[in-house]
């Protein structure tokens, strides 16, 4: 128990930034909804972080000031080490203006590397690059950019008439007692009263979901039938409370309906029709060293990482770039991969809506900002997006046909902090190009 408690401590810290801020990536929910309005300060305020470039230009200045002999203009320019990256920035055009910008984003920041790929519905992959470090084929940890392919399973076992998202869980599983009034679409839409992740990550009578013991089932029957968190609950349907023990209920639902593991629905409804082998989920609570950040235990090889039955619903996948990209398509193409149907356009059209504002006129977090399954809303752009804690964040623009993927293995933060300065740069190569 002692070091179940310890990589529980370890969650916490890693994750603590969940609480502080990072709407349109992972939040914090409830009693924390002050951190979740964060979402759209996050995209606004961040470039305040990046290095003062104005020191250079002081230094030229002053060395204008000093009585020596003229010095020609060619020199002062070469003196310069900003000026031409500067310029090169600025009259680079199409995707070579996102390759700049995302180069020297992850030299500021000192960051390992960084991946990005965007996609179009008709032409596939038309971007791909990557930096530092990053090369093809790496698999990284995702965090709560899974809760899109989690919640699509949910969408795909009611397209096979296993589950009614609709209807009370208490209605569909013989273990979900005590909270007759929950339906599965509360749990993947953050709707469902129960408490989330803000404020306190290890909430006592949901402190299994971080835990790589015991099953999806156990966990979930412990959050379901507790009497501990009843002053804690609010009504379902009442207020956005971002992630949490919620969707580990959800994935137990996902399980007994279908009569599968969570590994076995992922295989059937993603891997095989996609070919999108690398993917898979671990208990984030098998990878925690007590750093913070992202867990570099991990190493991008999910064979050193104790298989668990207790897999972490909303931010457990891991899954190469590449292969996410598939997944991002395939919500583009109307639910195909290819020449197979994994989700009906029906089903999708129901994990983009924003359900928090059509069903109690809510918010997530902030007026700006709504939630539907398993993607954030961006209620200005219209642009959908499922951001996590390590910094990876993808979104589509469902108007115009593309998505794309930003990859970096550090922060929440970071990672929306590169959205911010590439967003509209991606946005213009596609519709460009």
């Amino acid at each position: 128990m002692s070091k179940q408690l310890l990589r529980l401590l370890a969650t916490m810290c890693a994750f603590a930034m969940l609480a502080a801020a990072c709407g349109g990536s992972d939040s914090s929910d409830g009693a924390a909804e002050d951190a979740t309005t964060t979402t759209a300060e996050a995209e606004t305020t961040e470039a305040d972080d990046e290095p003062d470039t104005d020191d250079a230009a002081a230094d030229e200045s002053d060395a204008d000031d000093e009585p020596v002999e003229e010095t020609p203009a060619d020199d002062e320019v070469e003196e310069d080490p900003a000026e031409p990256a500067e310029e090169e920035t600025l009259d680079a055009t199409g995707f070579d203006a996102v390759t700049i910008t995302v180069e020297e984003f992850v030299e500021e920041r000192g960051l390992n590397g960084a991946s990005v790929i965007v996609v179009h519905k008709d032409d596939g992959v038309v971007y791909e690059e990557y930096f530092g470090e990053f090369e093809p084929g790496r698999i990284s940890l995702i965090a709560s950019s899974s809760k899109m392919i989690s919640a699509g399973v949910l969408l795909r076992l009611q397209e096979d008439g296993l589950l009614d998202l609709n209807a009370p869980v208490a209605a569909q599983v013989d273990w979900a007692t005590g909270n007759p009034d929950i339906v599965p679409a509360q749990l993947i839409s953050n709707s469902s009263g129960l408490v989330g992740l803000g404020p306190n990550l290890l909430y006592a009578p949901y402190v299994c979901q971080w835990s790589p013991e015991g099953t999806i089932t156990d966990c979930a029957t412990q959050i379901f039938t507790t009497a501990d968190d009843d002053g804690d609950q609010v009504d379902p349907d009442s207020e956005f409370r971002y992630g949490g023990a919620q969707w580990q209920v959800a994935g137990a639902v996902a399980e007994s309906v279908s009569g599968k593991s969570w590994d076995e629905l992922i295989n059937e409804i993603y891997i095989e029709p996609c070919g999108v082998d690398s993917l898979g989920y671990i208990s984030l609570g098998s990878v925690f060293t007590g750093a913070p950040g992202y867990p570099t235990v991990f190493a991008g090889d999910p064979d050193g990482v104790a298989e668990t039955a207790n897999p972490n619903i909303e931010g457990g996948g891991y899954v190469s770039m590449t292969d996410y990209a598939q997944l991002m398509l395939m919500h583009l193409r109307g639910g195909t991969c290819g020449d197979n149907q994994v989700l009906s356009q029906e089903s999708l059209d129901t994990m983009h809506a924003d359900r928090v504002s059509a069903v109690y006129d809510g918010n997530a977090g902030g007026p700006g900002f709504g939630y539907g399954m398993g993607w954030w809303v961006d209620r200005e752009t219209g642009r959908i997006s499922d951001g996590g804690a390590f910094g990876t964040v993808p979104w589509l623009d469902l108007d115009d046909g593309y998505g794309a993927y930003i990859v970096i293995e550090d922060e929440s933060d970071t990672g929306q902090a590169l959205k911010t300065e590439i967003e509209e740069l991606v946005h213009e190569a596609v519709v460009n190009r």
